[in-house]
């Protein structure tokens, strides 16, 4: 028998004994990044008897797991508790750990720079670390969303240089994550998993490790493939808000109320999916993967002019809400300067505990330099920090009736479920809403301004 027909033997072993860990659950499982990708992800993989440990380099973050106590709202108290109490998930920052296990998930963020440019700083550091501790017969998954050719362009490159080959001796995908933190329909088990690897037995490996969790997984051809479908897909959405919120700034200029038209079209029983305007877009995905794709595109001597044209309008939109609460307190005869402005809601959609890119920051940033005076009320999100000059940190007031009749304008940008509109529509002098959130206000001693 041939060196070459031996090394076969063991490159089919490797792939053969990973596939029956999996479907044992006798796999060890790391997830690199416990945040809200990483934790729901790893609380899944432990409930169904995975051994899960977790590395964030947030010792913080190890203590709290370590110590049974949850920080992510889509993951559920008790189950966590449990599960650390049963030894099923621990946590740690050192990725020593990482030599005694099966399968590597990497959920770390990416970021934009200064410049809107693509920061995969966190997957390079990763993928060093994992580099250093890679041993035959392991998966390495990346979910963090990324441009196209990230994981065979960044990751593969590095992980070969252990002299170790891939789909032979260790195995690597990417599969995006799909989280939607509050959505209380679609959550990590029930939400389709895209999943596509480097070499066929990349591709045969990581579909199985996704299916011991996840209801359906869907194979596709590359990893550049299920890359260009992550960012395509909130791509889809940053368009289309940016259309109705061009829309909802022309329906200003001809004294139309978009909120209006929007319900009207809703009725159509095809041919349209609604989408609704705001002050801007935020969260984790929306207002940053978008950018990977322009960038990516321009490396092809390609503009992507119609997503580019898109951000440009989303980005605007917090500028225009200071615009329309300018007016509102003019048309009071008073001046934005020295007026106090009670935002309700930082977070950046409704019931949910995460302010990450939310375009209320944005406005408090811009209300403040416009000399107003700022407080805000948002029962899950206690405190947090500006990005400007002073890294200003501010705290959520109590919502009383002396707070909101004292300020001058109720500035709604994030239309939380447990707000009573129509009391705050009875208490409040002035209401400017940029969500349509008193839609069903019944009576109202304010002035209301919708965009």
């Amino acid at each position: 028998m041939s060196l070459v027909e031996v090394q076969d033997i063991f490159q089919n072993d490797y792939q053969k004994q990973l596939i029956s860990k999996i479907t044992n659950r006798t796999a060890k499982v790391a997830v690199v990044g416990l945040g809200y990708v990483g934790l729901p992800l790893a609380v899944e993989k432990a409930k169904v008897g995975f051994e899960v440990i977790g590395i964030d380099q947030n010792r913080r973050r190890a203590t709290m797991v370590n110590e049974g106590i949850n920080y992510i709202k889509d993951v559920k108290d008790h189950e966590l508790k449990e599960l650390v109490e049963a030894k099923k998930i621990k946590a740690t920052h050192e990725f020593e750990v990482l030599t005694d296990v099966d399968v590597i998930v990497i959920c770390v963020p990416t970021p934009l720079s200064k410049n809107m440019d693509p920061d995969i700083s966190y997957i390079e550091n990763v993928t060093h670390h994992i580099s250093e501790h890679l041993k035959p017969g392991q998966l390495v998954t990346l979910e963090s969303t990324t441009y196209p050719g990230t994981t065979q362009e960044v990751i593969l490159p590095r992980l070969e240089r252990t002299g170790l080959k891939v789909g032979k001796d260790f195995f690597l995908s990417f599969s995006p994550e799909r989280v939607d933190p509050g959505n209380k329909r679609f959550t990590t088990k029930n939400t389709s998993k895209v999943v596509g690897g480097v070499t066929p037995a990349c591709l045969e490996i990581a579909k199985v490790f996704y299916e011991q969790t996840i209801l359906e997984v869907v194979p596709v051809s590359s990893p550049a493939v299920a890359e260009m479908t992550k960012v395509f897909e909130n791509t889809y959405r940053a368009v289309n808000i940016a259309l109705v919120n061009e829309l909802t700034l022309l329906c200003d200029r001809m004294g139309i109320n978009v909120w209006e038209v929007l319900d009207a079209a809703a009725t159509k029983p095809f041919g349209i999916q609604i989408f609704y305007p705001g002050p801007g877009v935020g969260g984790h995905c929306i207002p940053i993967d978008p950018h990977y794709l322009t960038w990516k595109a321009r490396e092809y001597d390609f503009h992507t002019r119609f997503i580019e044209l898109a951000a440009e309008i989303n980005m605007h939109m917090p500028y225009y809400v200071i615009q329309k609460v300018t007016r509102a307190i003019n048309d009071l005869e008073k001046s934005l300067r020295g007026s106090n402005i009670l935002v309700m809601g930082v977070a950046y959609k409704k019931d949910i505990d995460d302010e990450r890119e939310s375009p209320a920051l944005k406005v408090i940033e811009l209300l403040l330099k416009d000399g107003a005076r700022v407080s805000y009320y948002d029962s899950y999100i206690p405190e947090f920090r500006l990005h400007n000059k002073e890294a200003t940190v501010l705290k959520s007031v109590e919502l009383t009736e002396e707070v909101v009749k004292e300020a001058d304008c109720v500035l709604i940008i994030t239309d939380h479920s447990n707000v009573d509109y129509n009391w705050l529509a009875e208490k409040a002098n002035l209401i400017v809403d940029t969500r349509n959130a008193t839609k069903y206000v019944t009576f109202s001693n304010a002035k209301i301004v919708r965009i």
